[in-house]
């Protein structure tokens, strides 16, 4: 007889009070960034059209501005530009720097957006992956042109200018600024009670029309794992989780598309996945990040210290295994 372990449940501590559902729920998808989007909302089905082609304006806004994919970017168009020569960054991308540099200091570079040099070297950029795996003398030039410092920003200007040969990555923190910013565009819209999803990075707002928040499970372990299913009520939360399914088979090991920027390699320190709860998708984005690399240890005192909510998974061995959660998110649970 299989025992099924018992799915824990958290919700915020704030509760806001929402007004009666009248409405049905709607549901539109698309395709952005390279994976998908879904936004359901309660709301009248004319109101979905309107909705289709805004949301798909702003996320076009914003793969104009960040992805290093497109030679046409704001972004590419920095990484390409002389070095030392200021940068007017459009709005949203101003935001997303200030936030990116934010964080990095916070983590102490745990979180970077200038690892491109590095993220292009073990085959995770536009080039893809390389014939051969980087050798040592590679990896110490590409990180020493890599760090968070060797940039200058100034926000009230919103100028940006590289002192190095860095280039800006900022795949760990645009998914959940542009989960933020689809929130911001349905509130616009007079939308109230919605959830957004892009690549499995949500925010939720108000309930659904039975009056029930938005559930979402953190990475569902396997009933073999005996790590319980935990289930959060997203009613004013964001989540994101970083992990290490992307990635490919070197020798002896798994490389992941998380790269340490101490070290310029993938990280191989047992992580398997850290996920954070926050107000805003885009912080809770790049402190996935940070927590991936900073290892189960460090991470969980790093999230304790500041106050996040997080869950991190890790194998206790080659196998098991494991979680912690942060104080922040263990008072949640109900």
């Amino acid at each position: 007889m299989t025992t099924v372990a018992p799915t824990r449940v958290a919700i915020p501590l704030q509760l806001s009070r929402a007004a009666p559902l009248l409405a049905p729920l709607q549901d539109i998808a698309g395709r952005t960034m390279g994976t998908s989007w879904s936004v359901k909302f309660v709301g009248s089905a004319a109101a979905a059209q309107t909705l289709r082609r805004a949301i798909v304006g702003v996320l076009e806004r914003v793969v104009m501005q960040m992805s290093p994919w497109d030679a046409g970017s704001a972004l590419s168009e920095f990484n390409d530009g002389p070095l030392g020569e200021w940068h007017e960054l459009p709005r949203e991308f101003a935001t997303v720097m200030a936030e990116a540099l934010r964080i990095a200091g916070e983590s102490d570079g745990a979180f970077d957006p200038t690892m491109g040099p590095l993220v292009d070297l073990w085959g995770f950029g536009p080039q893809g992956r390389p014939p051969a795996l980087p050798s040592a003398a590679d990896i110490a030039q590409q990180r020493g042109i890599c760090g968070w410092r060797r940039l200058e920003f100034d926000a009230s200007s919103r100028r940006l200018r590289r002192l190095s040969a860095c280039r800006l990555d900022l795949n760990g923190i645009a998914k959940g600024f542009a989960v933020d910013l689809v929130m911001t565009t349905l509130r616009q819209h007079g939308i109230h009670h919605a959830l957004v999803e892009i690549g499995g990075e949500l925010a939720g707002a108000g309930l659904k029309p039975d009056g029930t928040p938005w559930w979402v499970d953190i990475d569902r372990p396997s009933a073999s794992s005996g790590v319980p299913a935990l289930r959060v009520a997203l009613h004013g939360l964001a989540i994101a989780t970083s992990g290490c399914e992307r990635g490919y088979d070197g020798p002896g090991r798994h490389l992941s598309h998380t790269i340490d920027p101490r070290s310029g390699v993938p990280i191989d320190n047992a992580m398997v996945t850290a996920t954070v709860l926050h107000q805003s998708c885009m912080a809770a984005d790049a402190y996935a990040t940070a927590l991936m690399v900073m290892g189960f240890d460090a991470g969980i005192a790093f999230a304790t210290r500041h106050k996040l909510a997080a869950a991190i998974r890790f194998h206790r061995d080659t196998i098991a295994l494991d979680e912690r959660l942060s104080p922040a998110l263990q008072a949640m649970l109900d």
